[in-house]
């Protein structure tokens, strides 16, 4: 005989989870006030279905809420169908769904009751923005064309986190991305979310801040239509990317921001261009290029030929022939011209050297005559400059001497 410990330690009493489910059906289902039972509070979310409509009744003072659903047999009979913001007063019975261990109330019924206190907050708030002029689009920037260092304010939790990251990364290998944590939901998210913000304008590296946070209820979300988050987006320093994830409303934060997408991976898409992408474009500039090019070629080409063609139809090789026979006659005519000048020429200048050869007055002294020098190399050409004593120098045909004046004969 075996003995199992584990047995032995089993409560008698003990329920199994779809005992203690049933358990709580019949405490519900069975209670009389919670058959039929009105209940008031503000739609914070509805989301209609092919079965009926599922929404959210919330409580905005105390932030309670009950997960609500009417079928689609009801929707006809209904007053008023649940709309975000309204405030209905419904009549309906509390239903358990075991598999999921929750309750719900089924909805017979639905009357007007107003405007939600939320919805009329929120449209308060969104005139005051917009008399501000913060939601304006001339006040919106663009965003940066290559950013290098983007901050992200989200949970690092959050699927959105890792959403943006891959994204990212795949898109423009080598960014540098900077994560400013922060709570995006609670009731502490607001504040939260505002430090996050100014660490990134304090570091200052950032020159693109995504503030993003993954789908969810309306109430959930509630912390994007906080004030103190919008103005702190209207404040940033630099261009601010939301991507929220919800595809159905737009919060204050979405509005004020620069840029808004409805998911976390669509905002980090609008964030950086994709680099294959660029890659592939500058491909296709460079082979239009080159295509251009080559048309420019094969046009001039044919261009050429063309002319060509046309010149080879001209009489223009005659004409060559022409022209080449009239320069050759001239250049003929040009030497012959310069030959017979370049003679005479030469005869005159013989003749002038003969003229300068009978001038030379070397050739003078040596048919016998001489040339008389004083002591400072003046000729003597008369005796009345000369005094007896007086030292002269002659120069005779060949070689000179030095005489001294005894006497002068007139």
């Amino acid at each position: 005989m075996t003995l199992n410990v584990h047995d032995s330690l089993i409560p008698e009493a003990a329920l199994s989870v779809t005992g203690l489910t049933d358990y709580i059906q019949d405490l519900l289902e069975q209670d009389d006030q919670l058959r039929q039972v009105w209940v008031i509070g503000e739609v914070s979310s509805a989301n209609p279905h092919r079965s009926g409509i599922f929404f959210t009744l919330q409580d905005p003072d105390s932030k309670a809420s009950i997960q609500c659903v009417v079928w689609t047999s009801q929707l006809g009979k209904l007053v008023q169908l649940p709309v975000a913001g309204e405030q209905l007063i419904i009549l309906g019975s509390i239903r358990v769904y075991p598999q999921r261990g929750q309750y719900q109330l089924t909805i017979w019924q639905a009357l007007p009751a107003g405007e939600g206190l939320q919805a009329l907050r929120y449209r308060q708030l969104r005139n005051r923005l917009e008399a501000e002029g913060l939601l304006a689009q001339s006040r919106k920037r663009p965003l940066p064309t290559h950013p290098q260092i983007i901050a992200v304010v989200t949970s690092p939790q959050a699927a959105a986190w890792g959403d943006i990251q891959r994204t990212l990364w795949h898109r423009y290998p080598g960014l540098q991305v900077l994560l400013s944590p922060a709570q995006v939901q609670g009731e502490l998210a607001p504040a939260s979310i505002v430090e996050a913000i100014e660490r990134v304008e304090q570091d200052g590296r950032a020159q693109l801040l995504i503030l993003s946070r993954g789908g969810g209820a309306s109430e959930d979300l509630a912390c994007f239509n906080d004030e103190r988050v919008v103005r702190a987006i209207a404040q940033c320093s630099i261009p601010v990317l939301t991507g929220i994830g919800h595809q159905r409303d737009e919060s204050l934060a979405d509005l004020v921001a620069d840029v808004c997408a409805h998911t976390p991976t669509a905002a980090a898409e609008l964030a950086v261009p994709e680099l294959a992408t660029f890659y592939a474009e500058h491909q296709q500039r460079q082979q239009a290029l080159n295509n251009a090019v080559h048309q420019v070629l094969n046009a001039s080409n044919q261009q050429l030929q063309q002319f060509k063609e046309r010149l080879q139809r001209l009489p223009i090789k005659r004409q060559l022939r022409d022209e080449q026979k009239a320069i050759a006659s001239k250049r003929q005519q040009l030497i012959q011209y310069t030959s017979r000048r370049l003679s005479q020429d030469s005869q005159h200048c013989e003749f002038l050297r003969q003229r300068l050869a009978t001038l030379d007055p070397e050739n003078v002294l040596k048919r016998g005559y001489a040339v008389v020098r004083t002591e400072n190399g003046m000729i003597a050409r008369s005796t009345a400059n000369l005094v007896t004593g007086q030292e002269l120098q002659i120069q005779l045909g060949e070689g000179q001497v030095k005489v001294n004046v005894t006497e002068i004969l007139d």
